[in-house]
Protein backbone atom coordinates (compact mmCIF):
# COMPACT_ATOMS: atom_id res chain seq x y z
CA UNK A 1 0.00 0.00 0.00
CA UNK A 2 1.56 3.54 -0.68
CA UNK A 3 1.82 6.16 1.80
CA UNK A 4 -1.04 8.29 -0.34
CA UNK A 5 -3.32 5.79 -0.13
CA UNK A 6 -3.06 5.46 3.96
CA UNK A 7 -5.37 6.50 6.39
CA UNK A 8 -5.74 6.75 9.64
CA UNK A 9 -7.80 3.79 10.18
CA UNK A 10 -5.21 2.01 8.29
CA UNK A 11 -2.83 3.09 10.22
CA UNK A 12 -4.04 1.94 12.97
CA UNK A 13 -5.35 -1.57 11.73
CA UNK A 14 -4.62 -4.65 14.17
CA UNK A 15 -1.79 -6.15 14.71
CA UNK A 16 -2.94 -9.88 12.88
CA UNK A 17 -4.21 -7.94 10.05
CA UNK A 18 -0.69 -6.18 9.54
CA UNK A 19 1.05 -9.81 10.23
CA UNK A 20 -1.01 -11.31 7.08
CA UNK A 21 0.61 -8.72 5.03
CA UNK A 22 3.96 -10.33 3.22
CA UNK A 23 5.24 -7.48 0.68
CA UNK A 24 8.47 -7.39 -1.31
CA UNK A 25 10.67 -4.67 0.01
CA UNK A 26 13.95 -2.94 0.28
CA UNK A 27 17.09 -3.22 -0.32
CA UNK A 28 17.97 -1.13 2.02
CA UNK A 29 16.40 0.08 5.58
CA UNK A 30 17.23 2.58 7.79
CA UNK A 31 16.18 2.48 11.61
CA UNK A 32 15.61 4.71 14.34
CA UNK A 33 15.58 4.45 18.17
CA UNK A 34 12.97 6.36 19.33
CA UNK A 35 11.51 5.54 23.19
CA UNK A 36 13.50 2.92 23.47
CA UNK A 37 11.62 1.05 20.84
CA UNK A 38 13.23 0.65 17.17
CA UNK A 39 11.36 1.51 13.76
CA UNK A 40 12.22 1.79 10.46
CA UNK A 41 12.73 4.49 8.23
CA UNK A 42 12.43 4.44 4.49
CA UNK A 43 15.80 6.00 3.29
CA UNK A 44 14.16 7.49 0.50
CA UNK A 45 11.83 9.71 2.54
CA UNK A 46 13.88 12.53 3.55
CA UNK A 47 11.41 14.20 5.81
CA UNK A 48 11.34 10.72 7.69
CA UNK A 49 15.17 10.40 7.85
CA UNK A 50 16.23 13.75 9.25
CA UNK A 51 15.63 13.07 12.59
CA UNK A 52 19.31 13.67 13.98
CA UNK A 53 18.73 13.75 17.36
CA UNK A 54 17.83 10.19 17.37
CA UNK A 55 19.53 6.95 16.47
CA UNK A 56 19.69 6.09 13.19
CA UNK A 57 21.08 2.93 11.55
CA UNK A 58 20.29 1.37 8.20
CA UNK A 59 20.49 -2.77 7.16
CA UNK A 60 20.95 -3.94 3.80
CA UNK A 61 21.11 -7.54 3.21
CA UNK A 62 22.34 -10.29 0.61
CA UNK A 63 24.14 -8.28 -2.00
CA UNK A 64 25.79 -11.72 -3.37
CA UNK A 65 28.55 -9.74 -4.97
CA UNK A 66 29.81 -11.82 -7.90
CA UNK A 67 26.36 -13.00 -8.78
CA UNK A 68 25.53 -13.02 -12.72
CA UNK A 69 22.93 -14.73 -13.98
CA UNK A 70 20.03 -14.04 -15.51
CA UNK A 71 17.81 -12.76 -12.32
CA UNK A 72 20.16 -10.16 -12.01
CA UNK A 73 23.56 -10.06 -14.39
CA UNK A 74 24.87 -7.14 -12.46
CA UNK A 75 24.72 -7.46 -8.65
CA UNK A 76 27.42 -5.08 -8.23
CA UNK A 77 25.73 -2.52 -10.22
CA UNK A 78 22.42 -2.83 -7.73
CA UNK A 79 24.08 -2.53 -4.81
CA UNK A 80 25.71 0.43 -6.11
CA UNK A 81 22.59 2.14 -6.17
CA UNK A 82 21.45 1.55 -3.07
CA UNK A 83 24.71 3.39 -1.90
CA UNK A 84 24.26 6.23 -3.70
CA UNK A 85 20.69 6.39 -2.05
CA UNK A 86 22.32 5.77 1.02
CA UNK A 87 24.42 8.54 0.41
CA UNK A 88 21.57 11.22 -0.10
CA UNK A 89 20.40 10.69 3.24
CA UNK A 90 19.98 14.07 4.66
CA UNK A 91 20.87 13.12 8.44
CA UNK A 92 23.76 10.74 8.37
CA UNK A 93 23.16 6.98 9.83
CA UNK A 94 25.48 6.31 12.84
CA UNK A 95 25.99 2.77 10.92
CA UNK A 96 25.04 0.10 8.96
CA UNK A 97 24.14 -3.12 9.13
CA UNK A 98 24.91 -6.28 6.93
CA UNK A 99 22.94 -8.93 7.24
CA UNK A 100 25.17 -11.77 4.89
CA UNK A 101 25.73 -13.22 1.96
CA UNK A 102 27.85 -10.25 0.75
CA UNK A 103 29.35 -12.32 -1.69
CA UNK A 104 28.03 -15.64 -3.96
CA UNK A 105 31.18 -17.48 -3.98
CA UNK A 106 33.45 -16.25 -0.90
CA UNK A 107 36.39 -15.64 -3.63
CA UNK A 108 39.07 -12.18 -2.67
CA UNK A 109 37.65 -10.23 -5.67
CA UNK A 110 34.21 -10.16 -4.39
CA UNK A 111 34.72 -9.59 -0.83
CA UNK A 112 36.93 -6.32 -2.51
CA UNK A 113 34.44 -4.87 -5.01
CA UNK A 114 31.63 -5.30 -2.00
CA UNK A 115 33.75 -3.69 0.38
CA UNK A 116 34.77 -1.23 -2.72
CA UNK A 117 31.35 -0.11 -3.33
CA UNK A 118 30.05 -0.16 0.35
CA UNK A 119 33.00 1.90 1.91
CA UNK A 120 31.32 4.90 -0.71
CA UNK A 121 28.41 4.96 2.13
CA UNK A 122 31.02 6.16 4.38
CA UNK A 123 29.61 4.26 7.32
CA UNK A 124 31.07 1.57 9.77
CA UNK A 125 29.41 -1.32 8.91
CA UNK A 126 28.54 -4.44 11.03
CA UNK A 127 28.80 -7.58 9.61
CA UNK A 128 27.50 -11.54 9.90
CA UNK A 129 28.19 -14.00 7.77
CA UNK A 130 25.75 -15.68 5.25
CA UNK A 131 26.53 -19.05 4.28
CA UNK A 132 27.97 -18.16 0.73
CA UNK A 133 30.28 -15.89 2.60
CA UNK A 134 31.38 -19.08 4.15
CA UNK A 135 32.24 -21.57 1.09
CA UNK A 136 36.22 -20.80 0.47
CA UNK A 137 38.35 -23.80 1.35
CA UNK A 138 39.52 -22.74 4.67
CA UNK A 139 36.63 -20.53 5.72
CA UNK A 140 39.04 -18.16 6.04
CA UNK A 141 38.06 -14.76 3.74
CA UNK A 142 35.49 -13.40 5.52
CA UNK A 143 36.75 -13.95 9.18
CA UNK A 144 39.95 -12.35 7.97
CA UNK A 145 38.22 -9.16 6.78
CA UNK A 146 35.23 -8.69 9.55
CA UNK A 147 35.50 -11.49 12.00
CA UNK A 148 39.21 -10.61 13.72
CA UNK A 149 37.27 -9.18 17.37
CA UNK A 150 34.73 -11.63 17.04
CA UNK A 151 34.09 -14.65 19.30
CA UNK A 152 33.76 -18.34 18.00
CA UNK A 153 32.72 -18.61 14.11
CA UNK A 154 32.50 -14.63 14.39
CA UNK A 155 29.17 -14.03 17.18
CA UNK A 156 29.79 -10.17 19.21
CA UNK A 157 28.05 -7.45 20.87
CA UNK A 158 27.96 -3.76 21.34
CA UNK A 159 26.16 -0.90 22.26
CA UNK A 160 25.15 2.17 21.03
CA UNK A 161 23.23 4.93 22.94
CA UNK A 162 21.72 2.83 25.23
CA UNK A 163 20.54 -0.11 22.97
CA UNK A 164 22.39 -3.02 22.68
CA UNK A 165 23.57 -4.93 19.36
CA UNK A 166 24.16 -8.72 18.71
CA UNK A 167 25.20 -10.04 15.89
CA UNK A 168 24.40 -14.38 16.04
CA UNK A 169 25.85 -16.83 12.96
CA UNK A 170 23.48 -19.44 11.90
CA UNK A 171 25.30 -20.43 8.86
CA UNK A 172 28.22 -22.54 9.87
CA UNK A 173 28.49 -25.89 8.13
CA UNK A 174 24.84 -25.29 6.76
CA UNK A 175 23.37 -28.28 4.69
CA UNK A 176 20.88 -27.39 1.73
CA UNK A 177 17.92 -27.32 2.20
CA UNK A 178 18.02 -27.32 6.26
CA UNK A 179 17.74 -25.34 9.06
CA UNK A 180 20.04 -22.91 10.37
CA UNK A 181 21.78 -23.09 13.59
CA UNK A 182 23.36 -21.47 16.44
CA UNK A 183 24.74 -24.14 18.41
CA UNK A 184 25.29 -25.09 22.08
CA UNK A 185 28.41 -22.93 22.58
CA UNK A 186 26.84 -19.60 20.72
CA UNK A 187 23.62 -19.94 22.72
CA UNK A 188 26.14 -20.14 26.00
CA UNK A 189 27.81 -17.04 24.83
CA UNK A 190 24.52 -15.06 24.14
CA UNK A 191 23.34 -16.22 27.84
CA UNK A 192 26.76 -14.81 29.47
CA UNK A 193 25.81 -11.42 27.14
CA UNK A 194 22.79 -10.62 28.59
CA UNK A 195 22.54 -12.05 31.84
CA UNK A 196 23.64 -8.53 33.26
CA UNK A 197 21.69 -6.50 31.14
CA UNK A 198 18.15 -4.61 32.67
CA UNK A 199 15.08 -5.66 30.91
CA UNK A 200 15.00 -2.09 30.19
CA UNK A 201 17.40 -2.10 27.49
CA UNK A 202 16.42 -2.04 24.01
CA UNK A 203 18.03 -5.37 22.14
CA UNK A 204 18.65 -5.69 18.63
CA UNK A 205 19.41 -8.93 17.24
CA UNK A 206 21.03 -9.36 13.89
CA UNK A 207 21.86 -13.05 11.85
CA UNK A 208 21.55 -14.25 8.42
CA UNK A 209 19.17 -16.82 7.97
CA UNK A 210 15.51 -16.04 9.94
CA UNK A 211 15.69 -17.07 13.76
CA UNK A 212 11.72 -18.06 13.53
CA UNK A 213 10.36 -20.60 11.06
CA UNK A 214 9.37 -18.90 7.71
CA UNK A 215 9.03 -22.18 5.76
CA UNK A 216 10.53 -25.42 6.83
CA UNK A 217 10.76 -26.94 3.73
CA UNK A 218 13.39 -24.69 2.13
CA UNK A 219 15.56 -24.33 5.64
CA UNK A 220 13.82 -20.50 6.25
CA UNK A 221 14.40 -21.14 10.01
CA UNK A 222 16.64 -21.45 12.60
CA UNK A 223 16.33 -25.08 14.06
CA UNK A 224 17.37 -23.47 17.69
CA UNK A 225 16.47 -19.95 17.09
CA UNK A 226 14.06 -20.34 19.86
CA UNK A 227 16.05 -21.10 22.66
CA UNK A 228 17.86 -17.91 21.26
CA UNK A 229 14.52 -15.79 21.33
CA UNK A 230 13.64 -17.25 25.06
CA UNK A 231 16.77 -15.87 26.39
CA UNK A 232 15.76 -12.24 25.34
CA UNK A 233 11.86 -12.38 26.47
CA UNK A 234 13.04 -10.21 29.60
CA UNK A 235 13.94 -7.71 27.67
CA UNK A 236 10.69 -5.30 26.75
CA UNK A 237 12.15 -4.15 23.44
CA UNK A 238 13.63 -6.98 21.23
CA UNK A 239 13.67 -6.61 17.25
CA UNK A 240 15.27 -9.25 15.26
CA UNK A 241 16.65 -8.25 11.62
CA UNK A 242 17.62 -10.88 9.43
CA UNK A 243 18.43 -11.77 5.66
CA UNK A 244 18.48 -15.01 3.49
CA UNK A 245 15.50 -14.94 2.30
CA UNK A 246 15.09 -12.10 -0.05
CA UNK A 247 11.93 -10.72 0.45
CA UNK A 248 10.41 -8.58 3.76
CA UNK A 249 8.24 -10.71 6.08
CA UNK A 250 7.05 -9.58 9.80
CA UNK A 251 5.86 -11.60 12.10
CA UNK A 252 5.46 -10.19 16.61
CA UNK A 253 5.78 -12.29 19.59
CA UNK A 254 4.87 -10.73 22.96
CA UNK A 255 7.72 -7.63 22.85
CA UNK A 256 9.86 -9.49 20.17
CA UNK A 257 9.58 -7.94 16.53
CA UNK A 258 10.73 -10.31 13.82
CA UNK A 259 11.90 -8.22 10.34
CA UNK A 260 13.40 -10.28 7.19
CA UNK A 261 14.97 -7.79 4.59
CA UNK A 262 15.05 -7.84 0.44
CA UNK A 263 18.02 -8.50 -1.53
CA UNK A 264 20.23 -5.75 -3.53
CA UNK A 265 21.09 -8.16 -6.04
CA UNK A 266 17.54 -10.39 -6.83
CA UNK A 267 14.46 -11.90 -5.37
CA UNK A 268 13.52 -15.15 -4.95
CA UNK A 269 10.05 -16.64 -4.77
CA UNK A 270 7.26 -16.42 -2.09
CA UNK A 271 6.95 -19.44 0.22
CA UNK A 272 5.94 -22.35 -1.25
CA UNK A 273 5.10 -20.95 -4.89
CA UNK A 274 7.87 -22.57 -6.53
CA UNK A 275 9.67 -25.94 -6.44
CA UNK A 276 12.58 -24.30 -4.70
CA UNK A 277 13.74 -21.18 -3.27
CA UNK A 278 16.43 -19.30 -5.51
CA UNK A 279 17.15 -16.80 -7.61
CA UNK A 280 13.83 -15.25 -9.18
CA UNK A 281 14.16 -14.28 -13.12
CA UNK A 282 11.57 -11.49 -13.58
CA UNK A 283 11.07 -9.09 -16.26
CA UNK A 284 14.10 -6.40 -16.48
CA UNK A 285 12.14 -3.47 -16.45
CA UNK A 286 10.30 -5.20 -13.13
CA UNK A 287 13.47 -5.98 -11.24
CA UNK A 288 14.01 -2.75 -9.41
CA UNK A 289 10.40 -2.52 -8.43
CA UNK A 290 11.22 -5.83 -6.57
CA UNK A 291 14.31 -4.33 -5.18
CA UNK A 292 12.57 -1.33 -2.87
CA UNK A 293 12.31 0.30 0.19
CA UNK A 294 10.24 -0.52 3.24
CA UNK A 295 9.13 1.69 6.25
CA UNK A 296 8.51 -0.38 9.49
CA UNK A 297 6.95 1.57 12.41
CA UNK A 298 6.37 -0.20 15.35
CA UNK A 299 4.83 1.89 18.22
CA UNK A 300 5.27 0.16 21.45
CA UNK A 301 1.94 0.10 23.47
CA UNK A 302 0.15 -0.05 20.23
CA UNK A 303 0.90 -3.41 19.06
CA UNK A 304 0.62 -1.82 15.40
CA UNK A 305 2.65 -1.87 12.44
CA UNK A 306 2.80 0.24 9.71
CA UNK A 307 4.16 -1.05 6.36
CA UNK A 308 5.01 1.73 4.07
CA UNK A 309 6.74 0.35 0.24
CA UNK A 310 8.94 2.47 -2.03
CA UNK A 311 10.70 0.17 -4.65
CA UNK A 312 14.13 2.55 -6.01
CA UNK A 313 11.98 2.29 -9.38
CA UNK A 314 8.07 2.72 -10.05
Amino acid sequence: MSESKKTDDDRGVNRRKVLECMTWAGTGVLWTISGGVPRSLGIIDQALAAEPSKLTFLQISDSHVGFDKPANPNAIGTLQEAIGKIKSLPARPSFMIHTGDITHLSKPAEFDNADRAISEAGLDVHYVPGEHDLIDEEVKFYRERYGKNAKGSGWYSFDADGVHFIGLVNVMNLEAGKLGKLGEEQLKWLQDDVAGRTASTPVVVFAHIPLWTVYEQWGWGTDDGARAISLLKKFGSVTVLNGHIHQVMQKVEGNVAFHTALSTAFPQPAPGTAPSPGPLKVPDDKLRSLLGITDVNFVRGQQRLAIIDKPLQG
